[in-house]
């Protein structure tokens, strides 16, 4: 699996018809991007976050522990 892949990623759709993409493992605030459409977030969050785990790599740094617990974890209510 590439690192970039293992970097959780969101895309929600807000009342206001945008669109926010959000990779917060990766991004001290969250990394957040917004677009009209859901393609177009989800495009723009993932070249994000290719690009800070290239960034990561080449300085030699780990990539963050994930924040998000997997859904395997997950114990149904």
């Amino acid at each position: 699996m590439r690192a970039r892949d293992r970097c959780l990623k969101f895309v929600q759709w807000e009342e206001d018809g945008q669109h926010f993409g959000y990779g917060r493992d990766l991004f001290p605030f969250g990394g957040v991007c917004h677009s009209s459409s859901e393609e177009d977030a989800c495009r723009q969050i993932c070249a994000m976050v290719a690009g800070e785990v290239t960034q990561l790599e080449e300085a030699g740094r780990e990539l963050p522990p994930s924040g998000t617990r997997p859904m395997r974890d997950a114990v149904p209510a």
